[in-house]
């Protein structure tokens, strides 16, 4: 049985061919064969692109295959093939004499190859200055391809996955990174920020926590700390009466600080009124703050969204916002989309707590 890592790479690979057949790429006369192939894969390998559960655990995305692989390539490239060949016999020698050489120093890079990642960052930390933070973490992915032992890179690209509002991924790379380098403090700030930002309000305290036990006086994570533990607490009281239209929860079931769209026919079940919506001046201001911050990319990769648009699409009728929001995975992205912009009309996070400010210096 294919175990976890396996499943990554199967997925990837089939969203590849999936992609490919949607694009064009591979003819239509070969089309069948393709989608054959898919079915076999998947089964054999017990991996379906259509399961959302896997596709949340599996997908790359937003990075793809062929990303990835061009990243591997780039990073090949800048090595150049005196470093490939000089690589190459380190491994040979390494395998030879495993008895007596750790089996980490084979794999430490060498010092061009520390070189070019901390250029690779530098350059990341430019785009990052320029807000091209899309850029930014493709350089900051190839210092990690030639350095995976710096924590900094780690961090600075989840800090740029927060900017785009891509907090899972953020939340990833900080851990990451403090499993690199424990003692790295801003590894923790990080963490705190991109577990607030997705509504986990206690795992943010305890990621500033250990933070400021690295470094007590920074004054930006005791401010964050704050901030984390009041919501830490507002969500322990009467945790009953956010089951439904009780405490802490917007009209319909939407979570707090979500604009109430029961006046445009969405609060009691079905497809609000779209002319009504677009000329309600919060709404589309929320709507504006959401394309600027990148948090609406983050809210359509959510599975349940997506499978709710293509029911849409396909003349599956209108969806029903109460049963929208009855769905843990959809409430969760709700509830994180309105963290990450402060709540509708920039009032703050649910309850109009400020959110924690976050530590953007890059090393």
């Amino acid at each position: 049985m294919a175990d976890d890592k396996q499943k990554h790479l199967v997925f990837s690979i089939l969203e590849f061919l999936q992609s490919s057949l949607n694009n064009g790429t591979i003819k239509q006369d070969d089309s069948e064969g393709i989608e054959v192939a898919i079915q076999c894969i998947g089964e054999a390998f017990g991996v379906d692109l259509n399961d959302a559960a896997q596709a949340q655990t599996y997908s790359t995305k937003p990075a793809s295959l062929m990303s990835i692989f061009d990243v591997f390539v780039n990073a090949q490239k800048k090595l150049g093939n005196k470093n490939a060949a000089a690589a190459s016999a380190a491994s040979s020698a390494a395998s030879t004499s495993a008895s007596t050489t750790p089996a980490s120093k084979s794999n430490e890079p060498t010092a061009e190859q520390k070189k070019n990642a901390e250029d690779l960052k530098v350059a990341g930390n430019r785009k990052v200055n320029e807000k091209d933070y899309a850029e930014a973490i493709r350089l900051y992915t190839e210092a990690i391809v030639l350095n995976p032992g710096n924590a900094v890179y780690y961090a600075n690209r989840a800090a740029s996955y927060s900017q785009i509002g891509d907090h899972q991924n953020a939340i990833k790379d900080s851990l990451k990174a403090s499993e690199v380098d424990p003692s790295y403090s801003k590894a923790y700030s990080r963490l705190g920020h991109a577990y607030f930002s997705v509504g986990k309000y206690q795992d943010a305290v305890t990621a500033y926590e250990k933070g400021l036990a690295l470094e007590p006086n920074n004054v930006t994570m005791k401010s964050s700390l704050a901030t984390a533990r009041s919501k830490a607490r507002d969500n322990e009281v009467a945790p009953s009466a956010r089951s439904g239209a009780g405490a802490g929860a917007g009209a319909g079931g939407l979570p707090a600080g979500f604009p109430d769209l029961s006046a445009f026919g969405g609060g009691g079940g079905g497809m609000p009124d779209l002319a009504g919506l677009m000329n309600n001046p919060a709404l589309m201001n929320m709507a504006q703050q959401m394309m600027q911050s990148g948090a609406l990319n983050s809210l359509m990769s959510n599975p349940a969204m997506q499978q709710m648009a293509q029911r849409m699409m396909s003349g599956g009728g209108s969806p029903n916002i109460d049963e929208m929001m009855r769905d843990p995975e959809i409430a969760e992205a709700a509830r994180g989309l309105m963290n990450n912009m402060g709540g509708a009309g920039g009032a703050g996070g649910a309850g109009g707590a400020p959110r924690p400010q976050e530590d953007d210096e890059m090393l």
